[in-house]
């Protein structure tokens, strides 16, 4: 079957099986790995990918079912050179180690970013509470995720035209 979606703003249609995985078409297909695969039943949130604006685990979503949608993967955060500031607050604060998590990590943060631009460490916690990190322990992911709200409320404020 033929399928054409956009992803990360550029279209693409593809010959694919019906059962082919978004993980999958994304990965193999489009060569776009900064989705990453890891348990394959939902559980660990590491394929977590924009479906429409809001996150999917794309371990759970065949490409079909993405057909005529917009999907948004880790590739399309920063802005060219520039890191989105949930990029560079992981960075700065230290949010990943081993990396395997990070890619779902920084796409479910940055969409609670997106609803909730000053989240509390709860409000985080419980955003990232479908996503498995074996390394961090979560304490600087949440710092990570801290750091980007403050500084994103910093950029907007200096954008902000006097009047």
């Amino acid at each position: 079957m033929q399928v054409t979606m956009t992803v990360n703003g550029t279209e693409y249609t593809r010959e694919i099986e019906g059962r082919l995985l978004l993980v999958h078409f994304l990965r193999d297909v489009l060569s776009l790995t900064g989705t990453h695969w890891g348990c394959d039943t939902s559980n660990c949130g590491v394929c977590v990918v924009w479906l429409d604006g809001e996150p999917v685990k794309s371990c759970t979503v065949l490409a079909a079912m993405a057909g005529g949608h917009e999907v948004r993967t880790v590739e399309g955060l920063a802005n060219g050179a520039e890191l989105d500031p949930i990029q560079e607050g992981f960075r700065q604060c230290h949010g990943l180690q081993c990396g395997f998590c990070t890619p779902g990590m920084l796409m479910t943060c940055r969409a609670l970013l997106d609803k909730n631009p000053d989240p509390t460490e709860g409000e985080i916690r419980e955003a990232i509470s479908g996503q498995i990190c074996r390394c961090t322990g979560y304490s600087s992911i949440i710092r990570s995720v801290r750091w980007a709200a403050v500084h994103e409320a910093a950029s907007n404020q200096e954008e902000v035209p006097a009047q």
